[in-house]
């Protein structure tokens, strides 16, 4: 049977200070507790007797202490008879207790604890990059839910909910590693929830997120060279030579080269990764100098953002492009573009994938990779004792030689 108790935290030196009074329900061997509207010093409460002592308006403390508690326990005697206390946690009896108190409140309360309302929070702390994301899987989740999404508590995103979402993802997402990050997502929002004490509701428990194998996005040696080689239309040669830029920065994304502000006196680029925030410094060879020179921006280093819309309008034509390039055909009395391409499934992030793996062919540490692609563990290691850069500098260098220049 589930009972009730006062509650006020002596607890802490500044005797002061005034307390709020809470009531607990206890059940199942746990107990949730409710913040009254009452504010006391440690000596103003008589935890014996249940009353506000030596307090100016204790008469009218004690009437409405009282008078919650006697609803409260009316409240756990009508559930008793009706059969349902059983079925109820310590939780879920705090939150029907704060309706029957307060309707109102409760109801405005409710609201900001719906999944939605949660979501959205969650998303708006954090970062622009991460909070795009977030906001991507939130659209999917309109598009499934449509309207009813804002009315969705946690309790109602079951596995069962889950899975439907899934599959309804398949058809704008047929990769379940793709699929997965909007899961991610969703999870995040309950453990921050659960940690809130908002839910103790957890549909992750029998519903585990695995990441499928998939092929490698990396290019060997002589892919790279193949595809550097290759005399592609003039329209494409612009997005060749910015791949080639790309994977002689280290694998820069897209978003951090079209941000690129200078090369400074040492001969660097030096910038923030958008994903990451984390600092990186890459020593701009000859050969990377070469392309900026060609390709000089007006406001940043780089004139892509002078030409596009955005980066990702740019890297959208970018992927399109790189997937066409090859051997072209002409059919047919007009003449229509056929294009047997080198390697169909390519995108700007190869480059990154294909510097590790040709690093990592020439006998390149792994700890020298991992800084060079900004893949530290932050240990306290990491944090005190700087980097070689020239040992990052070394081992591009021997990259740019072996792919370009056939010399290891």
């Amino acid at each position: 049977m589930a009972n009730t108790r006062f509650y006020l935290d002596e607890r802490g030196s500044k005797k002061d200070v005034p307390r709020v009074l809470k009531i607990g329900i206890a059940h199942k061997h746990k107990a949730a507790y409710i913040s009254l509207n009452v504010k006391i010093l440690p000596d103003q409460w008589d935890s014996k007797k249940l009353r506000v002592v030596n307090h100016p308006d204790q008469m009218l403390m004690n009437v409405y202490v009282s008078g919650v508690k006697q609803k409260i326990d009316t409240m756990l005697l009508t559930l008793a008879n009706e059969g349902k206390l059983d079925d109820m946690t310590a939780y879920d009896l705090k939150s029907y207790a704060e309706i029957q108190l307060n309707p109102e409140k409760a109801d405005e309360e409710r609201k900001k604890k719906l999944f939605a309302y949660r979501y959205l929070r969650f998303a708006e702390s954090k970062k622009e990059s991460t909070k795009r994301i977030y906001m991507d899987t939130y659209k999917r989740l309109s598009e499934y839910a449509g309207d009813k999404l804002v009315l969705l508590a946690f309790e109602d995103i079951t596995k069962e909910w889950l899975v439907a979402f899934d599959t309804h993802m398949i058809k704008q997402s047929p990769s379940k590693n793709a699929r997965n990050i909007h899961l991610r997502n969703i999870r995040a929002v309950f453990n921050e929830a659960i940690d809130d004490e908002i839910t103790t509701f957890y549909p992750f428990r029998r519903m585990h997120i695995k990441n499928v194998a998939t092929r490698k996005r990396n290019l060997k040696v002589e892919d790279l060279r193949k595809l550097f080689n290759f005399p592609c239309e003039e329209h494409a040669q612009k997005y060749l030579d910015m791949f080639k830029l790309m994977f002689m920065l280290i694998g820069i994304n897209t978003i951090d080269m079209c941000n690129l502000k200078e090369i400074d006196s040492d001969g660097r680029v030096n910038y923030y990764r958008a994903k990451t925030n984390r600092l990186y410094s890459i020593k701009v060879e000859p050969e990377a100098l070469e392309i900026i020179n060609k390709y000089k921006g007006e406001n940043f280093l780089l004139n892509i953002l002078d030409r596009y819309k955005d980066y990702k309008d740019y890297n959208r034509r970018m992927n399109r492009a790189l997937k066409k390039i090859g051997p072209v055909k002409r059919s047919g009395r007009g003449g229509t573009k056929e294009y047997a391409a080198l390697f169909p499934d390519i995108s700007s992030y190869w480059a990154r994938h294909s510097w590790a793996t040709i690093a990592a062919s020439l006998d390149i540490s792994r700890d020298v990779i991992a800084h060079a692609l900004g893949h530290g563990n932050n240990t306290i290691t990491d944090i005190y004792i700087d980097f070689d850069e020239s040992k990052v500098d070394e081992a591009n260098r021997r990259v740019i030689d072996w792919v370009f220049h056939d010399k290891k």
